[in-house]
């Protein structure tokens, strides 16, 4: 139990109590008391505490002589009344609001209840390629060009999550992507691919221990498939077929950081039956096995204060095992591809219950997008969805 006796609060409430008791004649009616609450900040960690003062009650009238002490009941209650309760702040508590808040797919829902989230991204792809062909007979350039590409990405989702039980939470995400190509002259705007979860954290939260959530994921392919569409004039909005990915992820607070990570293994089925001109040497593709992808990631959130909070995460994909099938009978396996990005967040509160995240997010391999922004905050109205 935290020793009350030094501190300074502790003794001007106690002086106070005892002040009120010893001047109880010059009080109309001692039988009555008021209390009022006050708010000391922690400049140690950055978080309010909540202080409520002691309150003295039924006050005995005594004669103006005599010496009145206070009494070990009252002494008790101001104790208690300086104690921290359990609805008060504190620095573990606003390091974990502010994880689940930027992090949400280690944050678990209570059960029967909802939380809903509005996350706007936007991402920028540039991209230069050479187009190259040799004639058969000798080598002699036949064709040579250079290709741009600069897409403009912005997706709106919105995540829906149920929890079934208290460690046990059902999981959706339902994206708007618009997408604009400046180069090309080409844009989309539609239904990206609908997802559901689960997240269930198979062992109670204990102090000191670290936090295990296993998750999984099913995408589905509502989007507007890149093998189906006509690559010249448009663009999708999805990846073209169903996938299915399970992880596990872990976090443990050590104040004033929490510090977090995740590792993943996504598959996704192989689709036929396609007919895209890609180009005149290969024919139309006939079919694509986009194969097996293992991410991980891994960062830390640092609470500068009450109100403000600044994370850094680092995350890498690994895909391999993609075919692609033409008619004229030849496959392509693409090399492994590796897409990394380094992310940063800005937690902000604006209220007691919440945090808008704004992120931004470096792509640091060939294979993602130069810019990552986003922008996320939770949604409550009609009393249906509070975080």
């Amino acid at each position: 139990m935290r020793n009350w006796g030094n501190s300074p609060r502790f003794l001007i409430a106690l002086n106070c109590l005892c002040f009120s008791v010893a001047y109880a004649d010059d009080i109309p009616s001692a039988t009555t008391s008021t209390s009022s609450d006050a708010v000391a900040p922690a400049t140690a960690t950055g978080v309010e505490t909540n202080v409520t003062s002691a309150t003295a009650t039924d006050t005995p009238s005594t004669t103006p002589t005599e010496d009145v002490a206070p009494t070990s009941a009252n002494s008790a209650s101001a104790e208690n009344a300086l104690k921290q309760k359990s609805t008060d702040s504190s620095s573990e508590k606003s390091l974990q609001e502010v994880f689940q808040a930027s992090e949400k797919t280690y944050s678990l829902v209570k059960k029967g209840k909802f939380s809903m989230n509005y996350d706007l991204s936007y991402s920028f792809f540039r991209d230069t390629r050479i187009d190259i062909a040799l004639s058969e007979s000798n080598s002699n350039i036949t064709r040579f060009r250079i290709q741009e590409d600069a897409q403009h990405s912005f997706t709106n989702t919105i995540d829906v999550s149920y929890g079934l039980r208290d460690n046990l939470t059902f999981n959706t995400s339902l994206p708007l992507v618009y997408k604009m190509d400046t180069l090309g002259g080409k844009e989309a705007i539609g239904l990206g691919d609908v997802s559901f979860g689960l997240r269930w954290q198979p062992i109670p939260l204990k102090r000191g221990l670290p936090t295990t959530t296993l998750f999984s994921t099913f995408s589905t392919a509502t989007g507007d498939s890149p093998y189906e569409i006509n690559s010249s004039n448009d663009l999708s909005t999805g990846k073209g077929y169903y996938s299915l990915s399970a992880g596990a992820s872990m976090s443990k607070i050590t104040d004033p950081l929490v510090i977090y990570g995740s590792a993943s293994f996504t598959t996704g089925n192989s689709i036929g039956g396609l007919n895209q001109r890609r180009s005149d040497a290969t024919g139309a593709l006939t079919s694509v096995s986009p194969g097996q992808s293992l991410g991980m990631s891994f960062g830390f959130a640092y609470s500068l204060n009450y109100d403000v909070s600044l994370s850094a995460s680092y995350s890498q994909s690994i895909s391999t095992n993609s075919r692609f099938a033409f008619e004229n009978g030849a496959v392509i396996e693409p090399q492994t591809q590796v897409s990394s990005v380094l992310n940063y967040t800005l937690s902000l509160r604006t209220s007691p219950k919440r945090i808008i995240n704004l992120s931004l997010g470096i792509g640091l391999s060939e294979d993602t997008p130069d810019v990552n922004l986003g922008f996320s905050m939770p949604l409550e109205f009609l009393g249906l969805a509070k975080e």
